[in-house]
């Protein structure tokens, strides 16, 4: 195993203050050396969670931006290079900018990438209630509800009509 950017460890030297990796190879790239800003992180491992958590970030970001966009139209009086400037390319950069940044914490970022992986992994594992069970448990929180609701509305007559007799409420 002759790699550029890699180190063995052998067996013998666990122990002496080293890390205990068993004569693994400890490499960069894919799995979490370097390889640039954009480069993702574990790329095959919780795509879900991370397209999904991406594409709300832009969403939020593209959100954003236009509020921006429509905030700086108070500049629509000056120059038509300056206004074109400030209300449509400071909206635009912050939109890339923030996209960049949405995309690194989706795909580059060793921590997020890991929580997400966890998440996604950790969703795999749950139960989940079949359509009978949820219809089943939705009749009984209506009925509860309803019959609570119920049960105060005579409760808050009887004592309308006790404070009523007794003198405390007029009317």
């Amino acid at each position: 195993m002759s790699q550029a950017n890699s180190t063995v460890v052998p067996d013998t030297e666990k122990g002496k203050g080293g890390p205990p990796t068993g004569g693994r190879v400890a490499t960069g790239g894919r799995d979490g050396g370097s390889g640039g800003a954009f480069k993702q992180y574990k790329p095959e491992q919780g795509k879900w969670t991370r397209l999904g958590t991406f594409l709300g970030l832009l969403l939020l970001i593209a959100w954003g931006s236009y509020f921006l966009y429509d905030r700086l139209q108070v500049y629509a009086d000056g120059p038509e290079a300056w206004r074109l400037l400030v209300s449509t390319g400071i909206p635009a950069a912050v939109l890339v900018l923030l996209g960049a940044v949405a995309w690194w914490l989706s795909y580059s970022s060793r921590k997020s990438s890991d929580f997400m992986i966890a998440t996604e992994g950790e969703m795999k594992k749950v139960s989940w209630s079949t359509r009978r069970e949820i219809i089943g448990s939705t009749k009984v929180v209506i009925l509860f509800t309803v019959l609570l609701a119920t049960t105060l509305f005579v409760v808050d007559l009887g004592l309308t009509s006790l404070f009523r007799w007794i003198g405390v409420l007029k009317g």
